[in-house]
Order: structure tokens, then sequence, then C-alpha cells
């Protein structure tokens, strides 16, 4: 029976504590704590478990050497993919995790198998013809990290943009299908000064004020990288929500890149190709 596990102080379930602790996800103290690989105060802890901030938490060794076992991998999505499950007949990027689209300078001392797929999820979303990093793994941690509730990871995104002025850009539903993007690349030659038309306000704007669906959005960091390009730095991820700030001040997304995620940047990683995160890096 769940029980408190020690007198005074505020309660919550031995998994919420777990994963608070960055011990493992929600859903893998379940699997240990059924297991009976966890103890608290030195007793095998049973499922359902209330615990206080004072309580020893233990994982046994098994439990650990299954977490070390798990992959995080990142890729260079290209346009075309969905970022999660096959919808209107689009292919999932997880289809491109194969020996084939290994990136052959990946400095990991990883080997791909067949059970690495297994349970590998995406930490948010990539929009089917948005292409840049998407991060894909079977840790619970780093999952929880990156679109935890309370994450505090930042993303970067190259975004190249054109100008129509306020009221003409027509705002869309969060699940409305736009015209397909461009596949950015920094190299390509700039064709319109987009930064020299638009109002400096409207950049504020971007920065902060905004809101999407009745709520304001968080402060950002928008900045131009050339003419025709912003680069965003965003702590949260709402559904389209860069196209859709774009759209509230006149501009219409044409190309849209994510280069980074917290620590860990695309780099030189190519497009369709993937590497394994390495031991030392962290979001």
């Amino acid at each position: 029976m769940a029980r408190p596990a020690s007198a005074g102080g505020d309660t919550s379930r031995l998994n919420k504590r777990m994963a608070e602790l960055g011990l493992c996800s929600r859903r893998e103290a379940d699997d240990w704590i059924a297991q009976g690989w966890v103890k608290v105060n030195g007793e095998v802890a049973p499922m359902g478990l209330q615990v206080t901030a004072a309580d020893r938490i233990e994982v046994d060794k098994i439990a650990q050497g299954f977490q070390e076992q798990r992959v995080t991998i990142l890729l260079n999505k290209p346009i075309g993919y969905v970022s999660g499950q096959a919808e209107d007949g689009h292919t999932p990027a997880v289809a491109l995790i194969n020996p084939r689209t290994h990136w052959r300078e990946d400095p990991s001392r990883n080997r791909f198998s067949p059970p690495q797929l297994r349970g590998l999820a995406p930490c948010g979303r990539l929009d089917i013809d948005s292409v840049g990093l998407l991060v894909l793994t079977q840790d619970g941690r780093v999952a929880r990290q990156i679109i935890g509730e309370d994450s505090e990871v930042d993303k970067e995104y190259l975004v190249r943009v054109v100008y129509q002025a306020p009221g003409q850009a027509v705002p869309r539903h969060p699940g409305e299908r736009s015209v397909p993007l461009q596949e950015i690349d920094e190299r390509d030659p700039v064709s319109t000064n987009v930064q020299a038309v638009f109002p400096k306000e409207l950049l504020e704007r971007l920065r902060h004020g905004l809101s999407l669906d009745g709520e304001p959005l968080k402060p950002a960091k928008v900045e131009w990288q050339n003419p025709e390009q912003l680069r965003f730095v965003l702590t949260e991820g709402k559904k389209r929500q860069i196209r859709r700030m774009c759209e509230l001040v006149g501009l219409k997304v044409v190309g849209l890149k994510r280069i980074r995620i917290g620590r860990v940047t695309l780099g030189n990683l190519p497009v369709g190709q993937w590497r394994y995160l390495g031991p030392h890096e962290r979001f």
C-alpha cells in the first residue's frame, strides 16, 4: 500500500520525485519500481509510494546498466520527413536511422544495432518542410530535459522571410498545412533586402509582446543574420510558433532550419545523416 515514507514535509509520488532528481523518466521509474530495482530508505519501494525530499532513494545497478545502453541520436532532418508518427503518407524521420545514413565522421564509438530503434522517440517537433537538428532518444532523462514542462533548454533557428507588410500575411490555424518551405543554405545568395524595409518596432514585437492561442509568449532573441534571414532563439515550442509569430508582424517564412538545441549544435552533420550524442555532450 502507498504510504508516506517519512513523517513531515510535502510528499510526491516516487516516480515523479525520481524524474525531478534526473534519475530517469516517470515511465522508466515505474518500470524499475515494478522490477524491484528501487529502494527508499533501504526498503524495496512499492508502486505508488509517496516520498518526501528527505527520503533516500537508491537505484539498483541493473537499472543503471540498462540506462547506459540507451542512445541519443542527432539527425539533420531533410525536407519531406515528419518528426513523429507517420501522417498523410509521409515517412517519419526515424526511418532515416540506419547504417547507411550513419555519418562517417561520427566520433562516437557506438555502433548501430536494431535494438537502438526500440523506443527511439523525437524530442520535439520539426515540421515536414523544416530542416535541421532533430534529437531522437531512448533516454527519458534527455527527453525531459529538452521538452519537459520545466525545460529551460533554448533552441536556435535560421529563418528566411519575405515581408508582406502588417495585415497582409494571413494568420493560420496551428494545424493548417502551409505552403512548402525552401531548404536553407547559409551560402545562398541574398536577393531581397527584407531587413531594410522591415520596421524596427516590429522586430521588437517579435522579441517580446506577441501572443499565441491567447497566451503571451516568452521573450525571444531575434536578430538579422543577413538581409533576408533572421536568427531566432526560443525557450518554448508551440506548434508552428515561428511561422505564426512572423505572420503577426507581416513576415512570411519561406525557409526554416534548426541549428542548435541547448549546447548541442548541428555542426557539419550532412543533410539526411545522423550521429550519436557523445558521452561528454550535454544539452
